[in-house]
């Protein structure tokens, strides 16, 4: 038994064909797999941004009540630690930079093997030294966005798109499946940063969509918005569109290269592979731009994933899936003992979906941000709960790995006559004793993850109808139904052993 997990990091459902796209990118080779493979309709993240996804997707459980951005914790079961039970072999080709960053060094451990290709956003890979030291950056005069340096001595060395780094770890993956398209029992994990923004891609992507989505954007570079409410006019909001889509086409082609090595090598029979994403991306809806920060609108947390399963008899399945959902049906597939789970898991097996013994996995999903709003769906409506006032409190971060995204709790994160107020505590589903880190003490210095106090963008609490507002523009004012949402939120937030502590902070 084989799988082949790829994971595109921010790719956005509402641009794929198989999910109805109005103005789709081309993506040909993912259009192969659901063609293939089966397409799950109603697939939802669990925990965001990047690091807390990973982490869902790698422990089957949701953690964003818990904490942020943040390492692997020692009580954590990973998948590839599992798989090793069963002498499965699992090798990660990646260029997703942050796992080698504080709060996401220790992601790749429990892999038999990883390579991790350099180079992406924030990189400092080529930067030199400068006369005096660290470089101090020059913002281009005019430029609007985001601006790294880093990005650009590394981007301007590249001679070819063959060099950039999403591409050069699809090649890179496709080589070792090549090289070992004669073994068994092994886990190839693959992941591509793009799309993720910086949206620098070359020009012949650009092309094909300018005429056909009226970008007639020319000046500056402009293709890395910033997280915050969109600064962008009408024309550079389309052209970010028209670049966003064009990376995403990139990112295709070079996915499709191992495709090509399950064709050459009739590898289909054998081999589950699934598609997927940590979450989306906002490109001006409601007038956001990236994420984070505002409410936890569907754009960022509806996600696609598409599954060729050998012997799979359903093509489309509408029921509620999660990203958690990973977790236990590749260790299923893999035959591993999930009794050795030293913790119940939140993730459902999805192989039953896929063979057509299942037409339903759960009845509601939970997700979010730490420290944001906390939010559920059944798939008919969403319900998004925002923290009841402004100080956003209690909250507290637990976790036995105090790190978060790119820094300690500690120096420069927690001030020195502060961490007398930092406590132990447990969580509900293990003994295993973890800091207990009140959210007032912490500066967490990322804007758009900020948990200080209850963000503006997320004051107010908000139901959705899915079916008659999917774009989530109007409200629904109905206090029997909110009720009704509240009941079902409140028994999710149990189910996912919540800390007592977030529903006096949201109000229940």
């Amino acid at each position: 038994m084989k799988t082949i997990f790829i994971l595109a990091d921010s790719t956005n459902r509402r641009f794929l064909s198989m999910y109805g796209a109005k103005h789709p990118a081309l993506t040909p080779n993912l259009d192969r797999l659901a063609a293939r493979g089966t397409v799950f309709d109603n697939h939802w993240c669990g925990s965001a941004p990047c690091m807390p996804a990973r982490r869902d997707i790698l422990t089957g459980r949701l953690n964003f009540l818990e904490k942020p951005w943040g390492g692997l914790e020692p009580f954590d079961q990973t998948l590839p630690a599992l798989l090793k039970t069963r002498n499965v072999y699992s090798y990660m080709f990646t260029d997703h930079y942050l796992y080698y960053h504080v709060g996401g060094e220790n992601y790749w451990n429990d892999f038999t093997s990883h390579e991790m290709i350099r180079g992406q956003e924030f990189d400092a890979l080529n930067m030199p030294a400068g006369r005096e030291g660290i470089v101090t950056q020059q913002r281009p005069a005019g430029y609007k966005g985001i601006y790294s340096q880093e990005h650009d001595e590394t981007y301007g060395r590249f001679a070819s798109e063959e060099e950039y780094p999403s591409p050069m770890t699809m090649k890179k993956a496709a080589q070792w499946l090549e090289k070992n398209a004669d073994a068994d029992n092994f886990l190839l994990w693959v992941e591509g940063f793009d799309p993720h923004e910086p949206f620098d891609v070359p020009q012949k992507y650009i092309d094909i969509y300018r005429e056909e989505d009226g970008d007639d954007y020319e000046g500056m570079p402009c293709y890395w918005p910033e997280y915050r409410k969109n600064i962008f006019t009408d024309q550079e909001t389309r052209h970010l569109n028209v670049r966003y889509k064009a990376l995403l086409t990139m990112t295709d082609h070079y996915i499709g290269k191992i495709f090509d090595v399950l064709d050459r090598h009739n590898m289909w029979d054998d081999t589950m592979v699934i598609f997927t994403t940590d979450h989306g991306y906002m490109l001006g809806e409601h007038g956001y731009m990236a994420k984070n920060y505002m409410p936890a609108y569907n754009e960022v947390f509806h996600i696609p994933l598409i599954v060729w399963y050998p012997n799979a008899k359903v093509k489309r399945f509408t029921g509620l899936t999660q990203n958690i959902d990973m977790f236990p049906t590749i260790l299923n597939h893999f035959g591993v003992d999930m009794g050795q789970m030293h913790y119940p898991i939140h993730g459902k097996n999805l192989i039953p979906v896929l063979l057509g013994e299942a037409n339903k996995v759960r009845d509601g999903i939970l997700y979010g941000y730490f420290g944001k709003s906390v939010n559920y769906t059944d798939g008919k409506f969403t319900y998004l709960r925002a923290a009841k006032d402004e100080d956003n409190r209690p909250l507290y971060v637990y976790t036995a790995i105090p790190t978060t995204l790119r820094q300690y709790y500690g120096v420069g994160c927690i001030k020195l006559e502060d961490y007398s107020k930092i406590g132990f505590g447990r969580l509900p589903f293990t003994n295993y004793p973890v800091y207990r880190i009140p959210a007032d003490i912490i500066d967490f210095k990322n804007p758009s993850q900020e948990y200080g106090k209850r963000s503006d963008y997320n004051s107010e609490s908000c139901l959705y109808d899915l079916a008659k507002d999917y774009e989530q523009e109007h409200p629904i004012e109905d206090a029997a139904l909110e009720a009704e949402y509240i009941a079902r939120l409140k028994d999710a937030m149990r189910y996912h052993g919540s800390p007592e502590e977030q529903f006096q902070r949201l109000g229940l």
